[in-house]
């Protein structure tokens, strides 16, 4: 056999080894997948648990919301903020970027949004439990709020609603903390998580992939300074109007949406 033959043959012999090996990686991927999908469902389980268990929870986030222009440029909208919450009724959230500085209070009772940057706020009669805040702004006001579900006393069944394919892929670091790090999937979203091992099975990191729109953008928001029961601040949820800042109608409430007045919202493009 001449040199070049054996070098063919050399070739193929890898070539088949290595279709082997992948062969083999795949069969054990697939053997262990139904134990590694009980696996990320047992640790979000206790996560929500965990969550939902909490009587007041606080903590800080920074939050980047991802848009896509009609050039297809991708951009980035960063916002800092901070999050107290007492179960069952009273939350109060900040959030600062560089075009808003907005405080979301709820006493159980009255819902206020104030635009700090241009001292206007809006209130809304939603009496009822911080879930029942959660639906009313998804359903009634058009006004999701990001990543709302983690906070849920039902946020397991939530988050889990449609899924398709769960992944439990080990462990990552966020913020000096490590964390099971799980990927799941439904129609319409990928969506990541984060949660810290231990005792304390908080979330530090959540990513919302939106599959079908062009670009595939993400919200992403990560959590640090979590703190619970009697480490949170003693907060007054109601709105005291300090700065005597005019009263105007939700639709007149500028400066508090995600995006700044400056973006012009186009038609919705769908991925090709």
């Amino acid at each position: 056999m001449n040199k070049t033959s054996s070098n063919s043959v050399t070739m193929i012999v890898r070539w088949l080894s290595a279709v082997a090996l992948s062969l083999i990686i795949v069969v054990g991927t697939s053997a262990g997948a139904k134990a590694a999908e009980a696996d990320a469902k047992r640790i979000l389980k206790a996560m929500s648990d965990y969550m939902a268990a909490q009587t007041s929870i606080s903590f800080e986030f920074d939050a980047t919301l991802e848009v896509v222009t009609n050039e297809e440029q991708k951009l980035a909208l960063a916002s800092s903020g901070t999050l107290v919450l007492k179960r069952p009724d009273k939350i109060r959230v900040t959030r600062a970027g560089g075009f808003a500085d907005v405080e979301m209070s709820f006493d159980g009772k009255t819902l206020t949004l104030l635009g700090k940057n241009l001292n206007l706020y809006t209130q809304l009669e939603v009496p009822g439990t911080i879930d029942h805040l959660v639906d009313e702004l998804k359903d009634t006001y058009q006004r999701p709020l990001p990543a709302a579900d983690l906070l849920l006393s039902n946020a397991y069944d939530e988050m889990m609603r449609d899924v398709v394919d769960v992944k439990d892929l080990g462990s990552g670091v966020v913020g000096g903390i490590e964390c099971d790090y799980l990927a799941f999937r439904t129609k319409d979203v990928d969506w990541q998580i984060w949660i810290a091992q231990g005792k304390r099975p908080y979330p530090c990191r959540y990513v919302i992939t939106s599959k079908h729109l062009d670009s595939m953008p993400q919200y992403t928001i990560q959590i640090r300074d979590w703190k619970t029961g009697g480490e949170v601040a003693a907060t007054d949820f109601g709105f005291k109007n300090s700065t005597r800042a005019e009263k105007v109608e939700l639709k007149d409430l500028k400066g508090a949406d995600d995006l700044p007045d400056h973006f012009v919202k186009g038609d919705v493009k769908l991925k090709r």
